[in-house]
């Protein structure tokens, strides 16, 4: 009885918390600490302090990417291939957006695209909801193989405090193909969804009117005629490289600085925690001195904010969420334990539904993985249903796929009547299925 109680009050406080964004997230997780602690008698947990350090890190480096204009040429390459190739644009688009994510970390570089994909895909006379929909979607499910991602260093952290050895090269090898294969599925089956324009009443209707025709077909900002100073290419050079420098010193621990833990004891090659935190810090550092960034300018950029949004949302929730399994594991563990070993897929069922209640790959990792991993779940499991921590499309609340909606002025991109038949659900639910399987089989094949 106490247990389900329990649970009551955190999923209360996951679901109110949630309507006042990242930051309402963690403050009502607070109410939810205190009634477990005054009210319940449970010790306080800890909070995930290396997680939270390593997302402030990588989040600082991604911002000063961002301010020097790094994103910006980036984005110029990524439209220069669409309007290169513009009828395969439902192909190459969610390929473009999944890339985006995966080289910086954050989902929400696809906010400038969206206008990009939509003007390619209208001028083709390509039904946009096609490209825009599963664009949205790839964007998001980047996350999980980006090396920079909270998502990602979350994980890598998480196993490293539960004592698995696993590097983060070794997670990407996982995650990077097991994502990638998911955005391509959906873009597949994106190809031949919904009428075409030429035959959609609905769309005919709107540009009966030449008002409407004309603000349908109205002509986009495009970055192809903007020239960008060198610093820019410059900043992506040395982000590109800082990234390749992680992958390699976290997929050869043996050329890592070696310290002993105490007096007798052999010692260990240094932290992966330790090592992101360091090299992404340096990367800013050398950003802001060869690019001539305006530093004061960084906490103000896009990234920066998002970042800092969903660093105090994994505080608040990891530890309320800590405090309240921790003094129920051994139940936990049991139900964990009992399900998870007949039925495998039930951990990705656990960690999609979380994700959709906290909005957040990270938060749901920091939820859902302690959890497994201190149930004794092997860590292949959490490695194969890597893509299972992207649930959040299966309702359209979320920003990206808002500004999508928004930026469609077509209208084929949309909230269906009955909600759940919006444009997002088919090819994300494609996408992560085919992801989970995926990796599933990559997992168990290298772990």
């Amino acid at each position: 009885m106490e247990i389900a109680l329990g649970f009551i009050v955190f999923l209360l406080c996951l679901i109110i918390g949630v309507r006042f964004g990242g930051l309402g997230l963690a403050a009502v997780s607070g109410i939810g600490l205190v009634i477990f602690v005054f009210g319940f008698g449970y010790k306080p947990g800890v909070p995930p302090n290396d997680v939270m350090l390593t997302i402030l890190a990588v989040v600082t480096c991604a911002a000063f990417l961002q301010t020097s204009g790094g994103l910006t040429v980036l984005l110029k390459l990524a439209e220069q291939i669409l309007r290169k190739n513009p009828k395969y644009v439902t192909i190459l688009a969610p390929i473009t957006t999944w890339f985006l994510t995966v080289l910086c970390g954050t989902g929400h570089v696809c906010y400038t695209m969206f206008p990009i994909v939509y003007d390619v895909a209208i001028k083709q006379n390509i039904r946009p909801e096609r490209p825009m929909a599963v664009s949205s979607i790839a964007a998001q499910m980047g996350i999980c193989g980006s090396p920079v991602s909270v998502a990602i260093v979350s994980i890598v952290s998480f196993l490293a405090i539960a004592g698995y050895d696993i590097s983060i090269a070794k997670v990407l090898m996982v995650s990077i193909p097991s994502t990638f294969f998911g955005v391509l599925a959906a873009a597949v089956w994106s190809m031949r969804r919904g009428k075409e324009l030429e035959d959609d009443p609905e769309f005919q209707a709107l540009i009966a009117d030449p008002e409407q025709r004309k603000y349908v077909y109205g002509a986009t900002e495009s970055l192809l005629d903007k020239e960008l100073p060198r610093s820019n290419y410059i900043a992506v050079g040395i982000f590109v490289v800082g990234i390749i420098l992680i992958a390699f010193m976290g997929n050869l621990p043996d050329y890592l600085p070696h310290f002993s833990a105490g007096v007798g004891k052999p010692a260990k090659p240094i932290s992966m925690t330790l090592v992101i935190q360091m090299v992404m810090l340096c990367i800013a550092s050398l950003i802001l001195f060869f690019c001539k960034v305006d530093a004061k300018k960084v906490a103000d950029s896009n990234v920066f904010r998002a970042g800092m949004v969903a660093l105090v949302s994994v505080y608040g929730v990891a530890w309320a969420a800590n405090t309240l399994f921790a003094h129920h594991m051994d139940f936990l563990k049991g139900v964990l334990i009992s399900a998870v070993g007949v039925y495998p897929w039930a951990y990705a069922i656990i960690a999609f539904f979380t994700s959709k209640l906290v909005n957040s790959q990270a938060a749901a990792i920091a939820v859902v993985v302690p959890l497994a991993l201190e149930a004794g779940i092997e860590p292949v499991i959490v490695l194969s249903f890597i893509s299972a921590c992207y649930g959040y499309f299966f309702l359209p609340t979320y920003p990206s796929d808002l500004a999508c909606i928004g930026f469609d002025r077509s209208g084929t991109t949309k909230i269906g009547r009955f909600i759940l038949n919006h444009s997002f659900m088919i090819p994300g639910l494609i996408g992560v299925i085919t992801g989970c399987c995926v990796g599933y089989v990559i997992a168990h094949a290298i772990v």
